[in-house]
């Protein structure tokens, strides 16, 4: 085998390993570790009044727990677990997750974390780094949810995601509206106006 094709197999090999995440730790758990990590609990409405709390002192509109958020969240966090990989696609790509939960693309973000022991830990992180706090100061957004995830044998133990949005948008198809009143254009209505 050519050498540059060998090189070629053992990068797409290092890639694949790459998409499926770090190993998960063998053998005995730090006892302490694993205390530590069964006290790790979330609140939603907890998480609710820090997001909200934030965003009120940016001006902002406060935000209702959504159980379709919840639900999607709790999807995303147990995929990373199951893929021991902190990213958007664990749980299948971002744009086919907000399709199937039925939101507005433009108007929906999520914040991923891990290694948080807390959720006020989760939320000062997220704070700190610009992209996930624009996503904390989503102007449009109205509803969120949140979800945890715990395995002690991955690489971050305790996996967060807060999914925020806006309303979605009512859609109506053209056939589907009720006759409304009659718009013309021009100096003279149309016949029998």
């Amino acid at each position: 085998m050519k050498r540059s094709t060998a090189l070629s197999l053992l990068l797409f090999a290092a890639f694949l390993a790459g998409c499926a995440g770090e190993p998960r730790r063998e053998g005995p758990l730090d006892a302490r570790m694993v205390e530590k990590l069964s006290a790790v609990s979330l609140d939603p409405a907890q998480a609710g009044r820090i997001l909200n709390a934030y965003r009120a002192s940016h001006g902002l509109g406060p935000v209702r727990p959504d159980p379709r958020l919840m639900a999607m969240a709790q999807r995303q966090a147990d995929a990373m677990v199951a893929k021991n990989a902190l990213s958007h696609d664990a749980g299948g790509s971002f744009a086919t997750r907000v399709e199937a939960a039925g939101l507005d693309s433009a108007r929906v973000a999520e914040n991923l974390g891990g290694g948080y022991f807390s959720v006020e830990e989760a939320f000062d992180g997220w704070r700190k780094s610009p992209g996930h706090d624009a996503n904390l100061r989503l102007k449009d957004a109205t509803r969120y949810g949140i979800a945890l995830s715990k395995d002690p044998r991955t690489s971050y133990r305790a996996w967060w995601v807060l999914v925020v949005a806006a309303e979605p948008e009512v859609r109506r198809e053209m056939g589907a509206a009720a006759p409304g009143p009659a718009v013309w254009f021009g100096n003279n209505p149309p016949p029998g106006r």
